[in-house]
């Protein structure tokens, strides 16, 4: 069966190369052109990848995108912006979106993009029979059911800061550059790094006891973040 993917965009240009694109790739392709459009499509049709730009007449993008999240909605995002909307972009990533292209872009890109984003899907699919669980202190990690506790109360983390988490978790002590985390987190070969700079900051925000002063994920200068403290493992 193959995925379905919607693509949120009011210029009808943009939005028609990447319907045939993304419907030559295999994809089961549909357009909104407007945001309530998209919001009701969205819930209604549940696709597994959006492609939403940020200006869309009606309800922006990004507004869209909250009352999804807030639905606890999984669909894989990426954003499109134009050139000078960084600080958009940026809460984009905030608010829970996976991936962002920036106008003009390829569409074969964008095509990829949205293959990457599938196959970290199926990959979190496939998670092991017997739950594996990590635990440092105030923070534990339990791979099979997806949860994470601090403190012993549950914290509500994205599929990709969960992913974030786990990977630091996993290799206690040594440092990641940002370009390694997109490859072994993200699954991507390309990107802007600043999505890591995002993702970072918001799993500071829920599991340090104060982000301003990390003990846990914490910056290795010159090299990237890497995870600190002793890490109990088991199966």
């Amino acid at each position: 069966m193959a995925a379905t993917v919607m693509v949120a965009e009011d210029d009808p240009t943009v939005s028609g190369v990447l319907l045939a694109y993304l419907r030559k790739a295999g994809f089961d392709a549909f357009v909104c052109e407007d945001g309530p459009g998209a919001l009701a499509e969205w819930s209604r049709r549940k696709p597994d990848v959006v492609i939403l730009d940020i200006m869309l007449p009606g309800m922006s993008g990004l507004d869209v995108l909250r009352r999804r999240r807030t639905d606890d909605d999984t669909a894989a995002v990426m954003i499109l912006s134009a050139l000078g909307d960084e600080d958009d972009r940026l809460l984009g990533l905030d608010l829970g979106a996976d991936d962002y292209m920036v106008k003009p872009f390829s569409p074969r890109e964008a095509v990829g993009r949205v293959q990457s984003l599938l196959r970290r899907a199926e990959r979190l699919g496939s998670a092991p029979l017997v739950p594996r669980r990590f635990s440092a202190g105030r923070v534990t990690l339990d791979v099979g059911a997806r949860r994470v506790t601090v403190n012993g109360a549950e914290t509500a983390l994205t599929p990709r800061e969960f992913d974030l988490l786990g990977y630091l978790m996993a290799h206690p002590g040594e440092a990641f550059t940002k370009e390694q985390l997109m490859r072994r987190v993200w699954g991507w070969d390309f990107g802007d790094t600043s999505t890591v700079t995002v993702h970072v900051r918001r799993l500071r925000e829920k599991v340090e006891v104060d982000p301003s002063d990390p003990q846990l994920v914490v910056t290795a200068r010159g090299a990237g973040y890497r995870f600190d403290g002793d890490v109990a493992a088991e199966s």
